[in-house]
């Protein structure tokens, strides 16, 4: 069983609660999934930055993406 909690809700967090209750979630279903999928959404930006800053730190991908853009400009209508 895990630990209970007890929290403080805005209007906004109150309205989004009373609308995944309203879908049929109970609180603390609705509260449990929000925080799970919120810490998704956090680990995979930061993968994604990682991963970003991993490609930009890449010269031959970066030369790669250089020539990509000046032929797709030669190619442009005039």
């Amino acid at each position: 069983m895990g630990h209970a909690i007890s929290v403080r809700l805005d209007d906004e967090a109150e309205r989004a609660l009373r609308a995944l209750e309203a879908a049929g979630m109970s609180r603390s279903e609705a509260i449990r999934t929000a925080l799970i999928a919120s810490a998704r959404r956090l680990r995979r930006s930061s993968e994604l930055a990682a991963e970003v800053a991993a490609l930009e730190a890449d010269d031959g991908d970066r030369e790669e993406m250089l020539a990509v853009a000046g032929l797709m400009e030669s190619l442009r209508a005039r």
